[in-house]
């Protein structure tokens, strides 16, 4: 019987489908190579080598977009169809959730998997990235504080689980030991882009942005290059960190140089685009015709169903690319959405709808109504993922909406928020002068 890098069974595998299997499992793990063209080899040797499936079904699910969700839906009813192993079936179970019920079940059903097999790097991964995709910070980090105690050091695969805890420790507070465990994992293997991520989101989240622009500098041969899948959001995070420093310009550079460069199609790309364009603006940075790529890309993606974090950036791209109509169509897509039943309508009454007519409002200029709605969607924005420092773009734009309104008592109560995480911060710092100007002197600046 072939096994994977971790000793778990791999039936129906030949010794070169086996490998190629191993292979692709790494690529996933550290977001580098492809690791679907591996699976279709392996399934072009042994066509009954389910877990090559599974491990496709996995890689399009948590892609969270629409075509290749629909994929991976397809290739879940086929391995339906199958016979094969207990380990197997459970990762059939926990993927298919995920339409049947939603990521919260399959999250739930792959915690349970990984109590049966602790060391089944493909199901703690996933769930990982689900954890992400619903923004539950404490299962990000609690996942992986389950399984860590199987696991030993010399164990392939383990300085992966040690990025995936460092993020997990980064989302829920507890910087110094997400500081430590992401960079023994880089230490360990430099090649794990996610975990020199997870030491970037530490420094974001304390204002250590000369630190962080010198560690992602520091890291990047083992993040930066053709093959690596993650590259695009560390770029996306040394832009945020040279805007943190009030250096659009070196933040614009990058966009173009970087984010943008390739043009990537794939929706965690845009994402970045999206949300640094709107930072630039916020920025007062003429963008130019920047968000009119983003928008054109992002129409294969945005559906107002799918996942409405992705349609809430896409709504970004087209109020920036002056595509105001086509911003409303997607906001009346999500509002339809919300008005079902299910996880998906959750997330969009609680977060989306909100958060998209309060930008709308404050694309609008109307800057009380744009405050009104934003100020509560805040609180309830994670329950449709992303991290902290995504996230941070709705208080931005909340202080700019409070500025530029005038409402100075509310601006400066913000910027004391604030201050109180990122005391050094010079757009904090910029902030509260700009709220303790003369009411006139504060809309003009705005």
């Amino acid at each position: 019987m072939q096994k994977d890098q971790q000793g778990l069974a791999l039936p129906g595998a030949t010794p070169e489908a086996a490998a190629l299997y191993c292979t692709a499992l790494r690529a996933y793990n550290i977001y580098r190579g492809d690791p679907v063209g591996c699976l279709d080899a392996a399934l072009e040797i042994a066509p009954d080598f389910h877990m090559a499936k599974v491990c496709k079904a996995h890689l399009h699910a948590v892609s969270s977009e629409p075509a290749a969700m629909a994929i991976a839906r397809g290739l879940l009813d086929e391995l339906k169809r199958a016979d094969f192993d207990e380990r197997a079936a459970s990762h059939v179970r926990a993927l298919d959730l995920l339409y049947t019920e939603g990521w919260h079940a399959a999250a739930t059903a792959l915690d349970i998997h990984n109590l049966r097999w602790p060391t089944d790097l493909l199901a703690v991964q996933t769930g990982h990235l689900i954890d992400f995709l619903r923004g539950s910070a404490r299962n990000l980090r609690d996942r992986i504080a389950r399984v860590l105690p199987q696991w030993s050091p010399d164990m392939p695969g383990y300085p992966v689980l040690l990025g995936m805890h460092a993020f997990g420790l980064e989302e829920s507070g507890d910087y110094a030991r997400a500081e430590d465990a992401g960079r023994r994992a880089v230490e360990l293997e430099p090649l794990d882009g996610w975990a020199a991520h997870a030491v970037a989101h530490v420094m974001e989240m304390q204002g250590r942005a000369e630190e962080g622009i010198e560690w992602l500098h520091t890291t990047r041969s083992g993040w930066d290059g053709d093959d690596n899948f993650f590259k695009v959001h560390n770029w996306w995070h040394l832009a945020v960190f040279h805007m943190g420093l009030e250096q659009a310009q070196e933040a614009l550079a990058l966009y173009d140089a970087r984010i943008r460069k390739d043009r990537s199609a794939t929706a965690l790309d845009l994402v970045d685009a999206s949300a640094l364009l709107w930072r630039l603006q916020l920025a007062g940075i003429d963008i130019g015709s920047r968000a009119a790529e983003a928008a054109e890309a992002w129409l294969q993606h945005a559906d107002g169903r799918t996942y409405t974090f992705n349609d809430w950036h896409a709504f970004m791209s087209c109020l920036q690319a002056g595509w105001e109509s086509e911003a409303v169509r997607l906001l009346k897509a999500v509002q339809r959405t919300a008005a079902g039943h299910g996880e998906a309508a959750e997330w969009a009454r609680k977060a989306a709808v909100p958060l998209m007519e309060g930008f709308l409002a404050y694309w609008r200029k109307d800057d009380r109504k744009a405050v009104e709605l934003l100020h509560p969607a805040r609180y309830a924005a994670s329950v449709f993922g992303g991290s902290h420092a995504q996230r941070d773009i709705i208080d931005l734009t909340l202080m700019k909406s409070a500025l530029r309104g005038g409402m100075r008592d509310y601006a400066e109560a913000l910027v004391c928020e604030r201050l109180a995480l990122k005391p050094h911060s010079p757009v904090n710092q910029r902030f509260l002068r700009l709220a303790r100007a003369p009411r006139t002197a504060l809309a003009q600046a705005a």
